[in-house]
């Protein structure tokens, strides 16, 4: 049991976890446009994701909930550097203009993690930007990079399709926001900081009504699409409000960072079902 524990915890620390959603959410996109799947892009996403996430988190920035890695982080480092390998191939796969704005996302990410502002100062120091910097390079890599990469025009459903994925990943940040409120710096100023835990539920659902709401701006309605994103919101609210400052090991970092993974499941469920059902 132990050795089993041990792997799982393995799994979530070498960023695995993470990268999967990541990859769910571009699925989705993919899904929703009817875009032919480039798994060359993909691979890049979720080698990038790795890449990128334990960089940020094993770079010395960020510390916090990572003290019992030293048994580990050698063979992360090395898993690491694996996977930048194999992003460094899928990416002489991508066309000029995605290798553009992956560059421009990529920065946002290095500028993160690395004092490029002074001394121990990078972006996540700025008094509250850090979970909107998480949130627009997730949309970004998710949202934005397969259109690009099929040279598909940015219409009025996929800036719908990105605000949506933006205004989710900042309340799927938020439980982790919750957790670290009693940690992170002052000047850090995150949400639960500056309003409260409260408060910061409070705006979460906002936020998860606001995703629902702006599918009224989609040219096309499907049932499939909007059903899922109600079953997801639905999920993220009762996972908000049941987010503590004293939370369970596994409250954020599996089950929060499991709901990307249950959205795409979900529609993909119901894109195979409605359509035997309704017709």
């Amino acid at each position: 049991m132990k050795y089993l524990k041990n792997a799982f915890d393995l799994y979530l620390n070498s960023s695995l976890h993470v990268s999967l959603a990541v990859v769910s959410l571009t699925l989705i996109t993919y899904i929703e446009q009817d875009m032919e799947i480039n798994a060359d892009l993909l691979a890049f996403i979720f080698f990038a994701s790795v890449t990128g996430y334990n960089f940020v988190k094993y770079a010395g920035i960020a510390k916090l909930h990572h003290l019992s890695l030293a048994a580990n982080l050698r063979f992360i480092q090395l898993f690491s550097l694996g996977c930048f390998v194999c992003m460094l191939y899928f990416t002489f796969k991508l066309n000029l203009a995605t290798l553009i704005a992956t560059a421009i996302l990529g920065l946002f990410t290095l500028f993160y993690a690395t004092p490029v502002l002074g001394v121990g100062k990078n972006l996540r120091s700025l008094p509250g930007i850090k979970i909107f910097i998480i949130a627009m390079v997730w949309a970004g890599s998710t949202v934005l990079l397969p259109l690009i990469n099929a040279y598909e025009v940015l219409g009025t459903d996929r800036l719908v399709d990105f605000i949506q994925r933006l205004l989710l990943v900042l309340v799927l940040t938020l439980p982790f926001e919750i957790r670290d409120v009693d940690y992170d710096n002052e000047k850090l100023g995150t949400i639960p900081q500056k309003i409260g835990i409260g408060n910061t539920k409070i705006f979460g659902s906002i936020l998860l009504l606001l995703v629902l709401a702006s599918e009224l701006f989609q040219k096309t309605f499907s049932a499939a699409a909007f059903l899922a994103l109600f079953v997801i919101t639905l999920v993220m609210l009762f996972m908000l409000w049941n987010s503590r400052r004293a939370q369970g090991k596994y409250f954020a970092s599996f089950w929060v960072e499991s709901l990307p993974i249950l959205y795409l499941s979900v529609y993909l469920l119901l894109n195979d079902v409605l359509p035997h059902i309704l017709f």
